[in-house]
C-alpha cells in the first residue's frame, strides 16, 4: 500500500482537500492508500476552513480532523510526498533533506513529463550554483542568468494557488485542480 503524505501552508484548505478527495477517488477506483496531510506553517489542531469544508460537501466528500504540523515521523512514514507549491518543496526538503527522492508538488508528478523534469532539475542546479555566488560575493556569468530566465520562462507553474481568506468560488477552483491532479496521480498509481 501506497503511503502519500500532502503538504501545504496551514493544513486548512488545500492539503486536507487533497487528502480527502484522494481517500474518496482512490476508493471509487479500487485503489489502496494510506493518506495523510500536514501543514510546514502552523500548529497543531486548528480547523478545517469552513469554505474547504463546504466544497468537499457539494462533491460529496467527508473530512474530518484538524491541521497537523509537518513532523519528521509524517516524513518518514510517507512513500511520497506531494506539496502545493514548489516553495512548500524547499522548505520541506530544508528540513528534511533526506526525503528529496520522494518530495514533488503535487501537480509536477502529477504530469510528469521527461523533458520538464530535465529543465527543472537544471534550473534546481543553477538556483543552488546562484545562491553559492552570492554567498561568496560573486555573480552568475550572463550565460547563466540568460538560461536561469529561459528555463523560468519555459517551466510550466506547478503550483496550487491557495485559496485561504478567499471566496467560496476560490475554494471550488482550487478543488476543481486538486481534482484534475489528484486524478492524473491515480492514473500513475494504477500503472504501478
Amino acid at each position: 500500500m501506497k503511503r502519500i503524505l500532502f503538504v501545504c501552508t496551514g493544513n486548512t484548505c488545500r492539503s486536507p482537500m487533497a487528502e480527502a478527495m484522494l481517500r474518496r477517488m482512490a476508493a471509487q477506483r479500487g485503489i489502496t492508500v494510506a493518506v495523510r496531510s500536514a501543514g510546514v506553517s502552523t500548529v497543531d489542531g486548528l480547523p478545517v476552513s469552513a469554505h474547504a469544508l463546504e466544497t468537499l460537501r457539494q462533491r460529496d466528500i467527508e473530512h474530518t480532523g484538524s491541521s497537523r504540523a509537518l513532523t519528521g515521523e509524517a516524513v518518514n512514514w510517507a512513500d511520497l510526498i506531494l506539496t502545493m507549491t514548489s516553495s512548500h518543496k524547499r522548505a520541506l526538503l530544508q528540513w528534511y533533506p533526506e526525503a528529496v527522492d520522494k518530495s514533488y508538488t503535487l501537480k509536477e508528478y502529477a504530469n510528469q513529463d521527461d523533458g520538464v523534469l530535465a529543465d527543472i532539475e537544471e534550473l534546481e542546479g543553477l538556483y543552488t550554483d546562484l545562491h553559492m555566488k552570492q554567498a561568496l560575493g560573486q555573480q552568475l556569468s550572463s550565460l547563466e542568468r540568460s538560461r536561469l530566465l529561459e528555463l523560468e520562462r519555459r517551466i510550466p507553474s506547478f503550483d496550487i494557488v491557495d485559496p485561504f481568506g478567499g471566496s467560496l468560488s476560490m475554494y471550488r477552483s482550487c478543488a476543481e485542480e486538486l481534482e484534475a491532479a489528484v486524478s492524473k496521480l491515480l492514473d500513475k498509481l494504477k500503472k504501478r
